[in-house]
C-alpha cells in the first residue's frame, strides 16, 4: 500500500478542489482527474499508486467536489 500516493492526493484536492471553485460537471472531474495524474507523474508517483489507497480518483475527486460545494451552502 502506498501512504504516499493517499498523502499526495489529500495535498493535492487542498490545493485544487477545496481552494478552488470547481464544478461537479463531468467534464471539470475528468479534467481535474487528469490533471491529479499528471501532476502526481511529475513527482514519480503513479496512478496505480494513488488508486490502491483512494478507490477510483474520479469518484474521489467527485466526492471532494460534492462535499466541499454542500460545506459552502451551509
Amino acid at each position: 500500500m502506498s501512504k504516499r500516493g493517499a498523502e499526495f492526493y489529500g495535498k493535492w484536492i487542498t490545493d485544487n478542489v477545496m481552494r478552488g471553485s470547481v464544478g461537479a460537471d463531468i467534464i471539470s472531474v475528468a479534467e481535474l482527474t487528469a490533471k491529479l495524474f499528471a501532476d502526481a507523474k511529475v513527482v514519480g508517483i503513479s496512478e496505480e499508486e494513488i488508486e490502491e489507497e483512494i478507490g477510483s480518483a474520479y469518484e474521489a475527486i467527485l466526492a471532494a467536489i460534492v462535499g466541499s460545494e454542500e460545506n459552502k451552502a451551509e
